[in-house]
């Protein structure tokens, strides 16, 4: 497995793997090759189809700029590695003059066809719970103790500048209010969900409201273009920092607790994209808010002291419950109902915690069991139901195709 510096990414909503994946990859592309008249890109599949929403074509020009960019949306190709392919060729006087393959893997993370050099290299010799726990156990470790061990002291101020994002995103998303841009007229709504008390408001509707306010807020900043926390995808982004933000308030745990909570949910996420896939374009929303809700449950497991047997049962719950959820978006933007669904997760993740409690020990699935199930539940999913914008609520709203707030054709 890489470090956790892969999978925790600060940066520009609103798709790790449709926005920050590209844009990385246009940086690289134009490193190589800036002296030339144009740039061609291809997209393929699910960034074909779904990049205008998610504003592929934008963070495109944007990382290619000033030069002149052509971008092409193939929607036909069919038999590609990874669904979520594109193509770069360098064009000077009308001649190729370099070209490069590009597969936007999830989490902001790219792999470069024929190039392992621009790969990062593992670093955790451990990939599977089962090992990870049976070593922390002989060697009377928590997870985030060998997340030390591996990464070393630095790993702390990496995760502590994560953390601080991540409230920082809360915060500015609970400050704003007005339209998302896109189209959808969708007002955000972490600020009302804050300010509003229920005419009778009991202490379990306090928590819920708070959770998902903050959970909006995160997702709201990501879908207008704001800076947020990959975890472990921009999609799912709100869903760790809501849960982990509660729990401090409520709890009083210090930034230390909260980094160390982080460490663990950050092996799970790291598991989860080494043995599965955290991209919705190859398995679905359970890759993404799925493996979100795991990484929550754990964090919290950690944060609240449980055993590994705890931590461990925690994030198969949440993981187990998602299982077979699509991949959706209206118009392809990271609105609807990515926004919902990561509250909707921030709240299960809390009583994954809750079920970890009491259950752990009379547990039959593993976390490993899981994580192939939710792979291979990904690779039998339906095509439309994958990051396609041609099935499931994408399919059933009514859009009026006149409305297309894309940078395409600008």
């Amino acid at each position: 497995m890489k470090t956790l510096k892969d999978l925790y990414k600060i940066g520009a909503g609103p798709s790790s793997s449709h926005t920050m994946g590209p844009a990385k990859a246009a940086t690289l592309f134009k490193a190589d090759f800036p002296d030339v008249d144009y740039y061609e890109i291809v997209l393929y599949d699910s960034l074909a189809k779904t990049g205008r929403g998610h504003r592929t074509d934008r963070a495109l020009r944007q990382a290619l700029a000033p030069i002149e960019v052509k971008i092409i949306f193939d929607t036909t190709t069919k038999g590609l590695p990874h669904p979520n392919t594109l193509d770069f060729r360098a064009m000077k006087q009308e001649e190729l003059v370099g070209s490069m393959r590009v597969y936007s893997v999830g989490g902001g993370s790219i792999q470069i066809e024929g190039r392992k050099d621009a790969e990062l290299t593992d670093i955790y010799p451990l990939n599977s719970f089962t090992e990870i726990a049976e070593y922390c156990r002989t060697n009377n470790l928590r997870i985030w103790q060998y997340v030390e061990e591996i990464e070393g002291p630095s790993i702390w101020d990496y995760l502590s500048e994560v953390w601080f994002q991540m409230k920082t995103s809360i915060h500015q998303g609970l400050s704003t209010q007005g339209e998302l841009p896109g189209g959808l007229h969708i007002q955000r709504k972490a600020y009302y969900l804050l300010n509003q008390r229920h005419m009778d408001e009991s202490a379990e509707t306090r928590e819920n409201r708070t959770v998902c306010a903050y959970a909006y807020a995160v997702s709201e900043q990501n879908a207008d273009n704001g800076i947020i926390v990959t975890a472990p995808t921009c999609g799912a982004a709100g869903v760790v920092p809501a849960v982990l933000k509660y729990m401090q308030e409520k709890k009083g745990f210090s930034d230390i607790d909260i980094i160390h909570a982080l460490a663990t949910g950050g092996i799970i996420g790291n598991l989860i994209k080494t043995n599965a896939s955290i991209s919705g374009a190859e398995c679905g929303c359970q890759a993404e808010i799925g493996s979100a809700c795991s990484m929550a449950s754990a964090a919290l497991a950690e944060l609240v002291g449980m055993g590994i047997n705890q931590i461990e049962y925690a994030a198969e719950v949440a993981m187990e419950h998602h299982l077979g959820l699509t991949c959706d978006p209206i118009k392809g933007m990271v609105q609807i109902p990515c926004i919902e669904r990561n509250a909707v997760a921030a709240m299960r993740a809390i009583n994954a915690l809750s079920l970890a409690n009491f259950l752990a020990e009379t547990r039959k699935i593993s976390f490993d069991m899981v994580i192939a199930t939710m792979y291979q539940t990904g690779k039998d999913m339906l095509h439309h139901y994958k990051e396609t914008s041609e099935g499931g609520l994408a399919k059933m709203y009514p859009v009026d195709e006149n409305e297309n707030d894309s940078d395409d054709d600008k």
